[in-house]
């Protein structure tokens, strides 16, 4: 080894030190960028969610502290051998997703195609057409509470003068009557989420492929099912599952329009566990349920991702 050699071989460990920590500096910056997301999503989502698993196991009710001790799985024995309300209202559940999420994909889509045409003021009426998604739950309940009412409603006054009816009707009173009410209520607001995504697909659509479609003599209804359809599959997979979740964990229009009532017609599997944990204090069995309900969307999820090949495409 020269002497120049041995002069500077020490220059060049300082100098590969500095280099190193530079790199280790560039390499924890963008963690440190997203640092505070992560404990914000630690803080407001996780650990939320590791509690209602804690509490679960729980008997925890603020009402009866000195009753409060570990319950193993007794809560989840509990609802599905004698809770008489958690079977109904989770049929209550299936037909209330059912019910919404289909009508909404169906009067989304035609929404949509009408919204897709040329006309004009086209703009005007699509912003009009999408009034209803940004309402707040809260404030449509009191809408259609008022419209639905006996007294006052002008449901009631529109169907006696074109003779639906002979006399003023309590919509959400009635118990053959509450439910579809409040899907009709729901079906309003939710509407506009299916026809703004639906409209970003078909405006996403190639012309080549309608006119490639013309061109081989198809009618406007085999090219919405051979050319549109396929097209929009991945947005109608993606927002039906969204929906269906939303939907699943619906509460405020259900809860200010009817209160799970009468005679729990409306009462979802969420409106049970609000009623439960809210107003009964009784946490760790409102947490067991909340556990089967997450349960439930995980594994619809699974199921209907696997079986639309979603993560295929």
């Amino acid at each position: 080894m020269s002497y120049s050699q041995e002069v500077n071989e020490p220059a060049l460990k300082i100098n590969k030190a500095v280099q190193k920590k530079r790199f280790t500096k560039k390499k924890l910056i963008p963690y440190l960028f997203i640092l505070p997301s992560f404990l914000f999503i630690m803080g407001f989502l996780f650990y939320p969610i590791a509690m209602v698993f804690y509490y679960s196991v729980q008997h925890y009710d603020i009402s009866a502290p000195y009753y409060n001790r570990f319950a193993g799985l007794e809560n989840f024995v509990q609802i599905f051998t004698q809770d008489k309300l958690f079977f109904p209202s989770l049929l209550n559940s299936l037909k209330w997703v059912v019910s919404e999420v289909g009508l909404q994909l169906v009067f989304g889509m035609i929404l949509a195609l009408l919204l897709n045409q040329t006309f004009k003021f086209r703009g005007m009426i699509r912003a009009v057409a999408f009034v209803p998604w940004a309402i707040s739950g809260v404030l449509a309940s009191v809408m259609w509470s008022l419209m639905f009412n006996e007294h006052m409603g002008v449901l009631n006054d529109l169907l006696m003068k074109i003779g639906l009816i002979n006399e003023p009707m309590a919509f959400l009173a009635n118990t053959s009557t509450a439910f579809g009410a409040v899907v009709i209520a729901e079906l309003w607001r939710g509407i506009p989420f299916f026809a703004i995504t639906l409209l970003a697909g078909l405006q996403s659509i190639p012309n080549e492929l309608y006119e490639a479609a013309r061109v081989d003599g198809a009618n406007r209804w085999k090219t919405f099912i051979y050319v549109t359809l396929p097209q929009l599959k991945n947005t109608i997979i993606l927002t039906t599952l969204l929906r269906v979740v939303w939907e699943f964990n619906n509460v405020d229009l259900l809860f200010n329009l009817t209160g799970g009532g009468p005679a729990h017609s409306t009462t979802t599997l969420t409106m049970y566990i609000a009623e439960l944990a809210v107003h009964g204090s009784n946490f760790g069995y409102g947490s067991a349920l909340t556990v089967i309900s997450f349960g439930i969307l995980l594994v619809f999820a699974i199921l209907y991702l696997r079986l639309s090949r979603y993560e295929k495409e």
